[in-house]
């Protein structure tokens, strides 16, 4: 492990720039922590962070000059990976008939920079919906493989955060080039940083960096340990899955829809949801037709429609179906939860729904005691 300073930062930014990297960070605007394109550790939110909680979300002045003392905003890194909008093919009529045009992959080479490492679990986890199965999506698999991350330990959890809860933090274990610590100690701002593949040890090298100190090692050890034990939410992970599946009719489907608003926050902030809607469009004069891509909500009606009418057309239902799905039947399809604990879903559900009480009152649930013990 190496130590570099702040100024380095910057080096490091200016090193991947000139490698031909579009620098994808944290950045303020319109009154929240975002990821857009930086250029300099000047773009960062230095000095400030977030506050959240059910249905709330505010940035406030720390009484510190940390780079990365936030917490999560409500983008992930799906908004570049997992584009909102694409198209997928275009076609030209012509003498024969129409003629289908592939649409060409535009290989932008991004740098993710103060990647969580709940952000980094969401992004292993769409990695194995849209490269590591038996249909490969090619645009992200091309972003993807350019991609280079320089990742953050988390060492301030905020209100809706339950990362460990699901084992994604707040260390970042793997799915890093680089990652980063950051440390104030006294009059000392420092960055520990840890290398994870042969990109980031080339990229490590090219800055000016010392051999960590064992004092420096236990201090950030001791930041995420604390981190750990911080966390604003928490969830059985472990009970929750099958609990979920023996109570599909338990009364709570039908409280927390009279709450809910239908309106999809909830899977637009989520990193890892992924459905999506098609669309087909064509011209006045009949020349071009083209098919487009677009992200949807399993919240929406249109989503679940088939010839008839919608599979779930109440809200309750809806409901039902994305957290059954997100925790757990998600595990039978991919292997793993779909949530990452980042608690967007919960700071930015206009009601504030929560989805760690949901899953709780269900878990806890005398109708599911009962199914345990007949079995």
């Amino acid at each position: 492990m190496k130590i570099i300073q702040p100024a380095e930062l910057n080096s490091l930014l200016n090193i991947l720039q000139k490698k031909g990297f579009k620098l994808i960070g944290p950045t303020i605007n319109e009154g929240a922590i975002i990821y857009d394109e930086i250029h300099s550790v000047s773009d960062l939110p230095c000095g400030w962070r977030d506050v959240q909680e059910g249905g709330k979300y505010k940035l406030e002045r720390r009484n510190d000059n940390l780079y990365f003392g936030y917490v999560v905003g409500p983008q992930s890194l799906k908004k570049f990976l997992f584009p909102s909008v694409q198209r997928l093919w275009q076609s030209k009529k012509s003498n024969n008939g129409f003629e289908i045009l592939p649409e060409k992959t535009n290989k932008i080479k991004y740098a993710f920079i103060g990647v969580r490492s709940c952000d980094l679990d969401a992004i292993q986890i769409q990695d194995k919906i849209f490269i590591e199965g038996k249909v490969i999506n090619p645009g992200y698999k091309s972003r993807r493989d350019e991609a280079f991350i320089l990742a953050v330990n988390c060492v301030e959890p905020g209100g809706n955060c339950f990362c460990t809860s699901v084992g994604s933090g707040p260390k970042a274990l793997k799915g890093f080039d680089l990652c980063l610590t950051e440390m104030i100690k006294g009059d000392d701002h420092l960055f520990l940083i840890e290398t994870g593949s042969k990109s980031g040890e080339k990229i490590l090298s090219e800055i000016s960096s010392r051999n960590a100190e064992k004092v420096e090692i236990e201090f950030s050890k001791k930041l995420i340990q604390k981190a750990s034990l911080k966390m604003g939410k928490s969830i059985d992970a472990l009970n929750t899955k099958e609990s979920l599946l023996n109570n599909f009719d338990h009364h709570e489907w039908e409280e927390v829809a009279k709450k809910c608003l239908s309106c999809a926050n909830c899977t637009m902030v989520c990193p890892t949801c992924f459905c999506v809607t098609i669309e087909d469009t064509t011209d006045l004069t009949g020349e071009i037709a083209e098919r487009w891509q677009k992200w949807d909500s399993c919240f929406t009606l249109e989503h679940s429609y088939i010839h008839g009418g919608s599979i779930r057309s109440s809200t309750k239902s809806r409901y039902r179906q994305w957290l059954m799905h997100k925790l757990s039947s998600w595990y039978d399809q991919f292997g793993t939860s779909g949530c990452v604990g980042c608690g967007r879903c919960i700071t930015w559900c206009p009601v504030g729904i929560d989805i760690t009480v949901e899953a709780q009152k269900i878990c806890e649930s005398k109708q599911f005691q009962k199914v345990i013990t007949e079995k």
